[in-house]
């Protein structure tokens, strides 16, 4: 079953059970796979790869912005953020624990022979390519910084 057939199927088994919150989550992912599908240079839908790509910006934006909420002291509006971004992650794979992140970059680190922060790139770059989808980018660098230091 594609995503976008899970996420009607969702969508109908909200709005049957009446959850809001989780219905206008489903409908903004549902949306942003039909944009995705009618850019220019598309084709035929989105692959795997496209889909993941977009659910991890659904839910970076999201977090992003029950952020700022927390920051102006709206605890309202950052709840409902926090909420759908839980939704939508659903649909992603499963994430690395850190540990298993910082195994897989010390591989990299050693593969690439990276001693000090001027290799951070060649790094990075290895990285975020072996490890798409399944990891934050922010823990990613963050781990890198830590582990050229």
């Amino acid at each position: 079953m594609s995503l976008k057939d899970r996420i009607n199927e969702d969508i109908k088994a909200a709005m049957k059970a009446k959850e809001q919150d989780k219905l206008a989550a489903l409908r903004a992912v549902k949306s942003a796979i039909l944009l995705a599908e009618t850019e220019k240079g598309a084709g035929e839908g989105i692959n795997n790869d496209q889909e993941v790509a977009l659910l991890q910006r659904l839910v970076k934006q999201r977090k992003e912005a029950a952020e700022l909420y927390v920051q102006q002291g709206r605890e309202d509006l950052a709840k409902e953020e926090f909420f759908q971004a839980e939704v939508v992650s659903v649909y992603l794979p499963q994430q690395l624990s850190e540990e298993e992140v910082r195994k897989e970059l010390a591989d990299v680190i050693e593969k690439t022979g990276a001693s000090s922060m001027a290799d951070m790139g060649k790094v990075m770059g290895m990285a975020m390519g072996k490890l798409k989808g399944k990891a934050d980018g922010k823990l990613i660098s963050s781990l890198v910084k830590e582990l050229l230091a």
